[in-house]
């Protein structure tokens, strides 16, 4: 099932999204990790201007971050997912480094995916199908239809079962990090936030029954995803 809500312009969709997401970690119990597996882009930064707007320091206590995916620049780039988390996010909250679970670009590819997957699966609470259930994943949405770097030519990705994969995609910067499918479609809950009209053909496409893009193969694995936009489909 897809539950799917149109907002009248991007800065609702995001001060909503975040107060649905300060619901979920209002009512979370603490004493066990809460993991969020961050995006990039325009929402997130409007997202994460809200949840501070909204939030406290304490509101965050246990939630562990990680990234849906991450492109390989040093942490300090402006292309860095991290970056816009740390100065959004995690520096107004003064969220514990030992809570921020970024990337590492500056090791080799093949290292840096297997120290992300090691530490999702240490803070993960349970697995699916081998996969480490998240609790909750923001994904974006190109006007490709894809998501995180899950992109359409992507046929590797497709069989893989990996937790997290380096990509070479088609956008600058090409070289990535990704989660794969498998391990979206085992998340306890995934929010997409799409914003332009210019992704509405590629939202219709992913949630039609014969739908073919990455978006569309995450919604046909997963009983429920919310999806979140700012233009009607």
């Amino acid at each position: 099932m897809t539950l799917y809500t149109s907002f009248a312009d991007k800065l609702e969709l995001a001060r909503h999204a975040a107060a649905q997401w300060l619901d979920r970690l209002v009512r979370h119990d603490h004493s066990k990790p809460f993991t969020v597996a961050l995006s990039g882009g325009r929402i997130p930064k409007l997202l994460y201007e809200a949840m501070v707007a909204l939030s406290q320091r304490s509101d965050f206590d246990n939630v562990h971050f990680f990234w849906g995916d991450e492109r390989i620049v040093p942490s300090t780039d402006d292309e860095s997912n991290f970056k816009l988390a740390d100065l959004g996010l995690f520096q107004p909250l003064d969220v514990s480094p030992g809570q921020v679970h970024r990337v590492l670009t500056e090791h080799s590819e093949s290292e840096a995916v297997q120290i992300a997957i090691d530490e999702l699966k240490q803070f993960a609470e349970s697995e699916v199908n081998g996969q480490p259930a998240i609790d909750l994943v923001f994904l974006g949405m190109g006007e490709d239809g894809h998501v995180a770097s899950l992109f359409p030519d992507d046929t590797e990705a497709v069989g893989s079962q990996a937790v997290y994969r380096a990509v070479i995609g088609p956008k600058p910067p090409p070289r990535r990090i990704t989660l794969g499918y498998p391990a979206l479609a085992a998340a306890r809950e995934v929010w997409v936030l799409a914003s332009g009209e210019g992704k509405a053909e590629a939202l219709r496409n992913s949630l039609a029954k014969d739908g073919d893009t990455p978006l569309a193969r995450v919604l046909q694995s997963r009983e429920q995803t919310e999806i979140l936009t700012d233009f009607d489909v």
